[in-house]
C-alpha cells in the first residue's frame, strides 16, 4: 500500500472522527430535557464504559499503586471533563463551547512548546475569546462561558492521564479502566428511573458511540498513519465542526462576530501546535 493511499486514509478517519465528537455532543443534548445533563453524562460513561470493557478486556493484575493511582486521576479527568462540558452545552451554543474547551490544549501546547512565539498563539486565541465574550450576547452566559472554560482546563489534564496511562498500561487498557472509574464516579450523580427508558438507552448508546468509543478509536487508527503535527492540526477545526453540528441537530444560530472568535481560536490552535518545542 502506498504511502499516498495511507495519507488518504488517515486524513478520512480523522475527519470522521472530528464528525463523530461534536454531533454526539449534539444528540447528548437532545436527551438533557428528559433525564437532566448529570444523567446524560452517566449514560455516556457507563454505556462506554461496558463497551471498552467487553472490547479491550483489560488486565487487572500486576499493576503497582502508582499505576492505580494514575487510572483514578485519569477517570476524575474524564469524569470532570464530561460533565462540565455538558453542563455548558445546556447553557449555551455548542460551537463556542467546544472553542472555549480547546482553549486547555491550547495553554498546554504553548507551554510546554517554551518558545516565544507559542505566546503570538495564546494571545491570537485570547483575542478570539475577547470578542467572544464581549459581544454581549444573552446566549453566552457567565455560567455557560465558566463551565466551558473549565472542561477545558481539566481537558489538558485529561490528555496528560492520558499519555502517561499510554505508557504504563498495554494497547487501550488504561483508558478502559479510567472509563470504568470515571462511569462508577459520575454514577450516583445521574442514575434514575428515567435512564432505563428504551428511547432514553437508545439515545444514551448512540452519544456513547459517536462521543466516544467511535472517535477514540478513529484517532487511534489515524496516529498510526500520520504524525502527530498533522494529526493536531485537523483536529483543531473541531470547534467549526462544533458549530454545524450546532446548527443541524440544535437549530442553534451563530453570528458573523461568533463564527471570527472561532476562527481565530481555530489558527491560534494550528500554530500552537506546529510550533516546534525547545529542546
Amino acid at each position: 500500500m502506498t504511502e499516498a493511499r495511507y495519507s488518504t486514509e488517515a486524513v478520512g478517519l480523522v475527519l470522521a472522527a472530528l464528525l463523530s465528537g461534536p454531533f454526539g455532543g449534539a444528540v447528548a443534548a437532545l436527551l438533557f430535557p428528559r433525564v437532566g445533563v448529570d444523567g446524560v453524562v452517566t449514560l455516556r460513561l457507563t454505556i462506554a464504559a461496558l463497551v471498552l470493557l467487553a472490547v479491550c478486556r483489560p488486565r487487572v493484575r500486576g499493576y503497582r499503586r502508582a499505576d492505580w493511582l494514575l487510572i483514578g486521576g485519569f477517570g476524575v479527568a474524564l469524569a470532570g471533563m464530561n460533565t462540565l462540558a455538558y453542563h455548558a452545552i445546556a447553557r449555551i451554543p455548542l460551537g463556542p463551547v467546544v472553542m472555549l474547551e480547546v482553549l486547555g490544549p491550547l495553554v498546554l501546547s504553548v507551554v510546554t512548546a517554551r518558545r516565544a512565539a507559542s505566546w503570538l498563539w495564546a494571545g491570537l486565541a485570547a483575542a478570539g475569546v475577547a470578542l467572544l465574550t464581549g459581544t454581549g450576547s444573552d446566549r453566552l452566559t457567565p455560567a455557560g462561558i465558566g463551565f466551558a472554560v473549565a472542561a477545558g482546563a481539566v481537558w489538558a489534564g485529561y490528555i496528560m492521564a492520558s499519555a502517561r496511562a499510554g505508557q504504563r498500561f498495554p494497547k487501550a487498557d488504561g483508558l478502559a479502566l479510567a472509563m470504568i472509574a470515571a462511569a462508577v464516579i459520575t454514577f450516583p450523580l445521574g442514575a434514575g428511573t428515567a435512564l432505563v427508558n428504551p428511547y432514553v438507552l437508545a439515545m444514551g448508546a448512540a452519544v456513547a458511540l459517536l462521543s466516544s468509543a467511535l472517535p477514540y478509536t478513529l484517532e487511534l487508527l489515524a496516529l498510526r498513519r500520520m504524525p502527530t503535527t498533522t494529526f493536531a492540526v485537523l483536529m483543531s477545526l473541531v470547534p467549526a465542526v462544533a458549530a454545524i453540528a450546532g446548527y443541524v441537530v440544535l437549530h442553534q444560530q451563530l453570528t458573523a462576530v461568533e463564527g471570527l472568535a472561532i476562527a481565530l481560536v481555530i489558527a491560534a490552535n494550528i500554530g500552537a501546535v506546529r510550533t516546534r518545542p525547545t529542546e
